[in-house]
């Protein structure tokens, strides 16, 4: 195998790895999913290492021996993208995609934008919010101010994560903000339960899929992701908890 095809396989594995990390995938699948792809391009020895934050990949057995790192910083939940890739990857084992249609179905596959806007994910958490009220054994007249507060709170998450970097102060001031809201509904007679809206209201913050995602790491013994994707989650819940509990004390 030439150094060039070498340096191409590494580049679709890298891509597809990188797509699926970014956008929720676990460490297991990650991993492998670029075996697969080497193994169907006909390196039977490659190894790769994932973390949260970054990914090692080399192939072995070969003259031409490239090991290469990227780093991951920034991190979404989009499992379309992962399907996507799941799919990519089934067709290059089938010996349907060469190398170079491989690399460019991915990248395709990365430009994508997201699927749903920033709007719809509000009114999705709005209407969450209110259906989780209810859950909760909430009466119906606090659907409303959930709804309000939910969407807001999803609202301002996504704006404060784009004004400051740092994601706990962004998750902890979007709860603040709901526990606000939910106070201000109940002293002005819109609502009754200020618990119950409360929690309704947070639950479209709560890291769900990365509490999962920490849990089936540690369970298939990936210990390095699933202590930090449990770390990331604690931090998360600790937020929001830390922002309810703020406005608890000064109210």
């Amino acid at each position: 195998m030439s150094k060039e095809k070498t340096y191409e396989i590494i580049e679709v594995c890298l891509l597809a790895g990188r797509i699926m990390l970014r956008n929720g995938a676990e460490t297991y699948r990650v991993e492998d999913t670029m075996k697969r792809i080497a193994t169907a391009y006909g390196v039977e020895n490659s190894d790769s290492y994932v973390t949260p934050t970054g990914l090692f990949f080399t192939l072995e057995g070969l003259e031409q021996t490239k090991t290469k790192l990227i780093r991951i910083i920034e991190r979404t939940t989009n499992l379309e993208k992962v399907v996507k890739v799941n799919d990519v990857s089934r067709e290059i084992s089938a010996g349907e995609l060469s190398v170079e249609e491989a690399c460019h179905l991915l990248s395709e596959i990365e430009k994508e934008k997201k699927t749903y806007s920033d709007w719809l994910q509000v009114v999705a958490a709005a209407l969450a919010s209110g259906c989780f009220l209810i859950m909760f054994q909430g009466v119906w007249g606090d659907f409303f101010p959930a709804f309000i507060a939910g969407g807001t709170g999803l609202l301002c998450s996504i704006y404060f994560h784009r004004m400051v970097q740092i994601k706990f102060f962004a998750e902890f001031l979007a709860a603040f903000l709901v526990g606000l809201i939910a106070f201000s509904a109940v002293y002005l007679g819109f609502g009754k339960e200020v618990d119950k809206i409360i929690i309704g209201s947070v639950m479209p913050l709560v890291p769900g899929l990365l509490i999962t995602n920490a849990v089936r790491d540690l369970m298939a013994g990936d210990l390095v992701s699933g202590l930090s994707k449990g770390a990331e989650a604690f931090l998360t819940a600790f937020a929001i908890g830390s922002g309810i509990a703020v406005l608890f004390v000064l109210l």
